[in-house]
C-alpha cells in the first residue's frame, strides 16, 4: 500500500503550481490600457510572451505584439503632434490678441485724429468747407496704407500738399482772374522750391511716414510670426522620431512598467531630436521678437505715435496759415515763374476776412491728453512684456512637452531610461539639427534639414529686415500683406 500512496503524493506535487515566471505574468493592465486608447483586443495576449519580434521596444518578456507596437507607435506620434499643435495654437492666439489690441488702439487714434479735422480747420472757412474731400481722402489713404495697400506714402503726402497749395492759391486769387488747370499745376510745382507752407510739409511727412511705416510693419510682424508658428506646428514628425517616441512613451507599458515615468534627460534627448529642425528657428525667431520689441518701444519715443497722429489737423492748419500770412510774397514769386494770369485785382474777400479771424493756432493746441499718453505707455509695456515671453518658444518647446511626460528631479534613479527602470546616463544634446549628430535616441541626417522650416526661417529674416528699415522710416518695397513676403522668400530660396 505504501507505493501507491507515495506515487500519488509525487503526482500531486508535480501538478502543483510553482513560482510565476516572467512568461506567465498577466497582461490584464495592458489590455485595459490598450482598449482605453481606442484599440480592440483582437490578438492581444492574456499573459506575457517573448519579445523577439519587437522592433522599437527592448526585446524581452512583453505584453505587446508587433501590431500593438505599430499601433502604439502611431498613437505616440499623433499625441505628440497634437501637443505641438496645441502649443502652437496657444502662441498663435497670443499673437492674434496682440494684433487686435494694437490694431484697436491705432485705428481709434486714427479715427480721433480724423474726427478732429473740423474743429482744427473750421477757422479756415471756405478753404475747409469746400475741400473736405481733400482732407478726408488723405485719411483714407493713410488708413489703406496701414491696412497693407501698395501706396507710396511719400508720393501720397506730396500729392496732398500740391492739391492743397492749388486750392489755397486759387481761393486767394482776385475774383476776376480765371486760373487754368495748367497754371495751377505750375503753382503746385513750386512747393519744393518756394516752400509756401514753410517747414510743415517736410517735417510732417517725415514723422507721419515713420509712424505709419512702423505701425504697419509691426502689425505685419505679428501676422507673419503667427503664420510661421502655424506652418511649423503642422510639420509631421519623422519615422525616426516615431520610433523614439514609442520607446519613450509606450514601451514601459509593454514591459509591465506602466507606472514608471521616463527620465527627464532621456525625454529631453528624444524631444530635442524630434524637434531639431524647429529649434533651428530660434536665432531668427529671437531676432524678430527683439526687433518687434524695439519697434514697439519706438512708438512712445518723441515724437510719440499718438502725438504724430493727433496733431495732423493742426499741422495742416499751421501750414495753411503760414501760406496765408505770406501769400503776397509767394504770389509775386509764382508770377515770376509761371507768369501773370491776369491784371491784379482785389483778392477774395472771404480769404481776407478769414485771415483776420484765423489767429495763430499751432499744433501744440491739439496734442493728446495726458490720459492718451498713459494709454500708449500701457500699450507699449503690454506688447513688450508679452513678446518677451515668446522669445525662447522653439527651444523651450521640448522642455514643455517633457514636463507633461517625464518624471521630476527627485526620481532620476527610478525612471524609465529606454531599457529599464534606472538612471539615464547619456548627456543631454544641445538645441538644433547640427547638435543632434551624436543623439543616442533619434537617428537624424543633419545634412538634410526640413525645407518647410527653412522657408519659415527665411520669412523671419525678411520680416526682421523690414522692421529694422521701418525704424528708420524706410518702407522696403512693401506690397499687399497677402503674399509679398512669401514671394520674396521664394525668390531668395531660388537664388533670384
Amino acid at each position: 500500500m505504501r507505493l501507491p500512496v507515495l506515487l500519488s503524493l509525487l503526482l500531486c506535487l508535480a501538478a502543483a503550481p510553482g513560482p510565476v515566471t516572467g512568461a506567465d505574468r498577466s497582461c490584464t493592465d495592458l489590455r485595459q490600457f490598450y482598449t482605453g486608447k481606442g484599440f480592440v483586443l483582437t490578438g492581444v495576449p492574456l499573459t506575457e510572451i517573448s519579445g523577439e519580434h519587437l522592433r522599437m521596444c527592448p526585446q524581452g518578456p512583453t505584453c505587446c505584439t508587433s501590431d500593438m507596437e505599430e499601433n502604439l507607435a502611431g498613437l505616440s506620434t499623433r499625441e505628440t503632434e497634437g501637443l505641438i499643435r496645441e502649443a502652437g495654437r496657444s502662441l498663435q492666439a497670443a499673437f492674434n490678441a496682440l494684433h487686435r489690441s494694437f490694431d484697436t488702439y491705432f485705428t481709434e487714434l486714427h479715427g480721433r485724429s480724423e474726427r478732429s479735422l473740423q474743429e482744427a480747420l473750421s477757422p479756415l472757412g471756405p478753404l475747409f468747407s469746400q475741400n473736405t474731400r481733400l482732407y478726408g481722402d488723405l485719411y483714407t489713404d493713410l488708413r489703406q496704407y496701414y491696412r497693407g495697400s501698395a501706396l507710396n506714402l511719400d508720393e501720397t503726402l506730396t500729392e496732398f500738399w500740391s492739391r492743397l497749395l492749388e486750392r489755397t492759391f486759387k481761393s486767394s486769387a482776385p475774383t476776376d482772374v480765371n486760373l487754368s488747370e495748367d497754371y495751377l499745376e505750375c503753382v503746385a510745382k513750386q512747393q519744393e522750391t518756394l516752400r509756401p507752407f514753410g517747414d510743415v510739409p517736410r517735417d510732417m511727412k517725415a514723422k507721419v511716414i515713420r509712424a505709419f511705416v512702423t505701425a504697419r510693419s509691426f502689425v505685419q510682424g505679428l501676422i507673419i510670426s503667427g503664420e510661421v508658428v502655424r506652418k511649423v506646428s503642422q510639420v509631421s514628425l519623422s519615422p525616426e522620431c516615431t520610433k523614439a517616441l514609442m520607446k519613450l512613451v509606450y514601451c514601459p507599458h509593454c514591459r509591465g512598467l506602466a507606472s514608471i515615468k521616463p527620465c527627464s534627460n532621456y525625454c529631453s534627448n528624444v524631444m530635442k531630436g524630434c524637434l531639431a529642425n524647429q529649434a533651428d528657428l530660434d536665432p531668427e525667431w529671437q531676432n524678430l521678437i527683439d526687433t518687434m520689441i524695439q519697434v514697439a518701444s519706438s512708438f512712445s519715443m518723441e515724437p510719440s505715435l499718438d502725438v504724430v497722429l493727433s496733431s495732423i489737423p493742426a499741422r495742416i492748419y499751421e501750414a495753411v496759415h503760414f501760406l496765408q500770412e505770406n501769400m503776397d510774397a509767394f504770389t509775386a514769386k509764382v508770377y515770376q515763374t509761371c507768369g501773370t494770369p491776369g491784371e491784379p485785382g482785389t483778392g477774395s474777400p472771404a480769404l481776407h476776412e478769414q485771415r483776420k479771424k484765423s489767429g495763430s493756432l499751432t499744433a501744440s493746441e491739439y496734442k493728446p491728453s495726458p490720459t492718451a499718453g498713459l494709454r500708449l505707455e500701457m500699450q507699449v509695456s503690454d506688447l513688450s512684456s508679452k513678446l518677451r515671453e515668446m522669445r525662447q518658444y522653439w527651444t523651450q518647446l521640448p522642455v514643455a512637452l517633457c514636463s507633461k511626460l517625464a518624471s521630476g528631479g527627485a526620481g532620476q534613479d527610478k525612471c524609465w531610461n529606454g531599457m529599464t527602470k534606472a538612471r539615464y546616463l547619456p548627456e543631454v544634446m544641445g538645441d538644433g539639427l547640427a547638435n543632434q549628430i551624436n543623439n543616442p535616441e533619434v537617428e537624424l541626417d543633419i545634412t538634410k534639414p526640413d525645407m518647410t522650416i527653412r522657408q519659415q526661417i527665411m520669412q523671419l529674416k525678411i520680416m526682421s529686415n523690414r522692421l529694422k528699415n521701418a525704424l528708420d522710416g524706410n518702407d522696403v518695397d512693401f506690397q499687399d500683406a497677402s503674399g509679398s513676403l512669401s514671394n520674396i522668400c521664394a525668390k531668395c530660396l531660388l537664388g533670384m
